[in-house]
């Protein structure tokens, strides 16, 4: 259920308060004490990165890291609307009022890319250097091509008269045009997860918790129902999780 590209890197979780001013934002800011208490069950390490209070209570956004082993592959279950009915505490009349929060989550990718190259991998050519130099570019092959055969990337050079040095400089060329591949594509990923962000933000409601008249917890998408409200909202999701992971799973192409 677990072996996604990213499930085993660390969470970035952004909480942010839908309409409804200062209900909405105490909805807000009861989601983060649930993941909070969340990843400390989970021995996990959090990490508040920002926090927008609201104006008169509750929380406008919150943005915080989860550490952990496989941290993304669950939290990556909680991205969409949470849905909030209750008597509200800030209406003196006290007429139920339904709040809404949704919930975004990304992984959090290395900053730093190491380039690693195998061998096999690659196919060097040496030829003979062309253009000027002398006698000794015209009797040696001292120039190297290098194709790197998974990206079918090209280098050569043929500025030095030792093939060995020509090499090196080769691969550190290759070396540098790999980085600028990887950089691109991780900047592709962050764009892609970030346009999602906007066609789940308010259109997936996945979850609803109910305190008033009746207390129930229930997730839309496959079903669960929860009576224990406290239990959930202080940190108690497991169950959720689990379940979503479970139907993906089921739901799943099999290979033939």
């Amino acid at each position: 259920m677990l072996d996604g590209e990213d499930d085993a890197k660390n969470a970035i979780v952004s909480i942010n308060a839908g309409a409804g001013g200062t209900e909405a934002q105490d909805w807000a800011e009861m989601l983060l004490r649930m993941y909070t208490r969340w990843v400390e069950r989970k021995g996990f390490r959090l990490e508040l990165i920002d926090l927008q209070p609201g104006e008169e209570a509750g929380i406008k956004s919150a943005t915080f890291t989860a550490a952990g082993e496989n941290a993304y592959g669950y939290l990556k279950t909680e991205v969409g609307v949470h849905r909030l009915v209750r008597i509200s505490p800030f209406n003196a009349s006290g007429k139920r009022h339904t709040s809404f929060a949704s919930v975004f989550v990304y992984p959090e990718l290395e900053n730093e890319i190491v380039v690693d190259i195998d061998e096999k991998d690659l196919r060097v050519d040496v030829f003979r250097a062309s253009g000027a130099g002398g006698q000794h570019v015209n009797k040696t092959s001292s120039a190297v091509r290098i194709t790197h055969l998974p990206t079918g990337i090209v280098v050569q050079c043929q500025q030095e008269k030792s093939q060995h040095r020509n090499r090196e400089l080769a691969m550190k060329v290759l070396r540098a045009r790999l980085y600028q591949l990887e950089k691109q594509k991780q900047e592709e990923k962050l764009r892609e997860i970030h346009e999602s962000k906007e066609d789940i933000a308010w259109g997936n409601q996945i979850r609803s918790y109910i305190l008033q008249p009746y207390q129930l917890v229930k997730d839309h998408r496959i079903g669960l129902e929860i009576g224990n409200v406290n239990e959930v909202l202080d940190g108690g999701i497991d169950p959720f999780i689990e379940g979503v992971l479970l139907a993906r799973e089921a739901r799943a192409p099999k290979a033939a």
